[in-house]
């Protein structure tokens, strides 16, 4: 098992803008870049069928759950900042811990300050590129 770790700001992609990411390390990104475009179509690229999403602590999503959980937190029209803090490589499977903030001011006016430390999974695919098999944003507290 390869072990590694750093800390890496979600504009930090040695992959062009919209591509899929080619190693573990730039899924967070990836991901970011997708949803602070807000189309829900990219965001769902970089997750594998059958992916799992814990919209909420205890609540684990598949299909169009996961895509509504999605949708619920691209509705708040606000950026996601992600920074990976490990990321543990076996084969074509990785760990990933990430620390992520949703942060602004929603329509009404009132603040929005979501955050966490996610532990995800993720999966090479037979097509080379890196996807979420379970995206778990609450990690422990899940």
């Amino acid at each position: 098992m390869i072990s590694e770790s750093e800390t890496t700001r979600s504009s930090a992609m040695p992959h062009g803008p919209g591509e899929l990411p080619s190693r573990p390390d730039d899924v967070p990104a990836a991901f970011a870049e997708r949803f602070n475009r807000g189309g829900i179509a990219d965001v769902l690229e970089v997750y594998e069928p059958g992916a799992v999403l814990v919209p909420e602590p205890g609540t684990a999503a598949t299909g169009e759950e996961l895509r509504t959980g999605l949708l619920r937190h691209l509705a708040l029209g606000l950026p996601i900042d992600v920074r990976p803090r490990h990321v543990y490589r076996a084969g074509d499977v990785a760990l990933l811990v990430v620390d992520w903030r949703i942060r602004g001011e929603a329509a009404d006016g009132s603040p929005v300050e979501l955050a966490g430390t996610a532990t995800d999974v993720v999966r090479r695919g037979g097509d080379g590129y890196w996807r979420y098999a379970v995206d778990n944003p609450f990690g422990t507290a899940a």
